[in-house]
């Protein structure tokens, strides 16, 4: 009766898990693997010159709480392209090719010339470079900032360049400066400095408020993120990383913001603060406004038209006199999830790169993989030495659980014995076991408790290699010329396969033998999402899969257990 009801527990863990992951990929928005409904209409943005919805575009004042009135603390929608009157800039330095428009200044293009678009290609010197950011009839993701609470210039208003206008940082320069002024608007002109360094993804931005009025003005000033709410696919439909908003602030840290949860006004983070930065981040990419600490700021996350979202803050300035202007300063990231760059760049910034709940592990473990890989100076190889570091460090932990299993393969078959002789009582045939375990001293679940320890850090380290940019166009060795993308001849998979087969093979198989079958199922079941997943994945899992597989090898030969495979009988 016990094993029967064991039996029926397994099944329905089985079927659990199977539940649970279509509902994990549905809430990732992805389709459901194995019971897939109707596919919902895909969304894109709007359409080239189409002007958005109206939207509430109204944000908090920044001296009070309640919705301020339009013209006073509202900021103007994002179209989903610039008017044909809109010329655009573009600047290339030895990192960035930037695209400004003269439709408020704003930052509509980038590429990181040091990343291709693809990945995956053993001919990387063809690519082209990555695109970031993009104003077109499919994609929208700009850069804005603009005045408000009055009448005052925003990201919709015509500015001129001024100055020489630059458009490539020359051998030797360090530098560069690109200025947008506006005409007077309401007795303002905002002036936009962006300032471009050599080697860096983070721009300067100033902007000058001029008050060419006879009024004394108070306006406010937003930076914005502007995106629309495509995520970024993966190349696998078994794992999906997250897109959309983010706000740090040190109240709260890192706190990111689903777009599904802006459409139902559900959207949880920190509004008011003085530290910290807003975001967008995707997959290996991110952008964000960095300001200064100190600098009281309102955050917001706001849907603008369909399909399009922002994500920016607020910041009152003094009072200008005629005559006056006032300058502040901020920072606009637009790059990789480099996590060295990241963390000397602003406090936080580096958990764009998002670890999630096991951060306080995977950190450590991507300073050990960086700094193997400044010894070896290959992606591959460090992965196969972080784990091989990474099993030394458990050795003897692993060796207390080999040894268990090595002692239940060793009795096993007295048990299977005991069970053919008493299948007919249930009962004694339970006693009969519990008595066989105590003379020989083995604890069922004694190889289980020193494995379940090590499972935190090894799904931590799978974060580390999904998550790392280093591993984009990262080549391993021969046919592997792209760690992030799976193999393209399914070469690894398959030994993926066969070394998880002989792990199996290698432990001793449950008394009971619907269990014993599905033992080896699940391992041949998971095998299959392997053929999917990026190639530094499943080397780090195959040489895991070797290490264990030599360990337990030579913990069997030292008890004197025959090194036999159990494979259970499937009729």
């Amino acid at each position: 009766m016990n094993d029967i009801r064991r039996s029926i527990l397994w099944v329905v863990f089985g079927f659990a898990m199977v539940l649970i992951w279509d509902k994990w990929q549905i809430h990732n928005g992805k389709p459901a693997t194995f019971f897939p409904s109707s596919t919902p209409p895909a969304v894109t943005a709007p359409a080239n010159g189409a002007p958005p919805p109206a939207a509430d575009a109204s944000l908090p004042s920044a001296s009070t709480s309640t919705p301020a009135s339009a013209g006073a603390g509202a900021v103007p929608g994002a179209e989903a392209s610039a008017p044909a009157a809109a010329t655009r800039h573009e600047v290339t330095t030895d990192v960035l090719r930037l695209s400004f428009s003269s439709e408020g200044g704003a930052l509509v293009g980038a590429q990181l010339l040091k990343h291709a678009q693809a990945s995956g290609g053993a001919d990387r010197a063809i690519q082209t470079p990555f695109t970031l950011l993009s104003q077109t009839g499919q994609r929208t993701y700009v850069a804005q900032s603009g005045l408000v609470g009055g009448s005052f210039p925003t990201h919709k208003t015509p500015m001129r360049l001024a100055g020489d206008a630059p458009t490539t940082l020359a051998q030797g320069q360090d530098s560069l400066q690109i200025r947008y002024e506006s005409a007077e608007v309401g007795g303002v002109q905002l002036v936009t400095t962006y300032t471009l360094k050599r080697g860096h993804y983070d721009i300067g931005v100033q902007h000058e408020v001029r008050n060419v009025g006879g009024a004394p003005v108070s306006p406010q000033l937003y930076r914005q993120l502007v995106r629309d709410g495509s995520t970024v696919e993966s190349q696998t439909p078994f794992y999906s990383t997250f897109t959309g908003p983010a706000v740090y602030t040190t109240e709260q840290k890192f706190q990111k913001v689903e777009f599904k949860n802006i459409e139902g006004d559900k959207a949880s983070y920190v509004k008011n603060a003085s530290d910290g930065y807003v975001a967008m981040v995707q997959h290996y990419f991110a952008t964000a406004w960095l300001i200064d600490a100190g600098v009281a700021r309102e955050n917001f996350v706001r849907k603008v038209a369909d399909n399009l979202y922002s994500v920016g803050s607020l910041a009152s300035l003094p009072a200008i006199e005629p005559g006056q202007s006032q300058t502040v300063q901020a920072r606009l990231f637009v790059g990789p999830q480099d996590e060295k760059q990241l963390e000397v760049l602003a406090p936080g910034l580096e958990l764009v790169k998002d670890y999630g709940w096991l951060t306080i592990l995977a950190k450590p473990l991507y300073w050990l993989l960086e700094k193997i890989h400044g010894f070896v100076g290959n992606w591959g190889w460090a992965i196969v030495l972080l784990v091989v570091l990474i099993k030394a460090a458990f050795y003897w932990l692993n060796a207390s659980a080999y040894r268990s299993m090595a002692k239940m393969k060793a009795i096993n078959p007295r048990i299977m014995e005991m069970r053919e002789r008493l299948k007919s009582n249930p009962q004694q045939m339970q006693q009969e076991m519990m008595k066989i375990y105590r003379e020989e001293k083995v604890n069922p679940l004694g190889g289980c408790f020193p494995i379940l320890i090590q499972i935190p850090v090894f799904i931590a380290l799978y974060w580390v290699l999904l998550s790392s940019v280093e591993m984009r166009n990262a080549p391993w060795m021969a046919w592997i010329h792209d760690l992030s993308s799976p193999d393209p001849f399914y070469i690894l998979p398959l030994v993926m396969a066969v070394t998880t087969m002989i792990q199996t093979a290698l432990n001793p198989l449950p008394p009971d033998p619907l269990q014993a079958k599905l033992m080896w199922m699940m391992p041949l079941v998971f095998s299959v999402m392997f053929f999917f997943f990026p190639s530094g994945l499943v080397l780090y899992w195959i040489t895991n899969n070797v290490l264990t597989i030599l360990q337990q090898a030579h913990i069997n030969r030292r008890m004197g257990v025959p090194l036999k495979f159990n494979i259970p009988k499937f009729k």
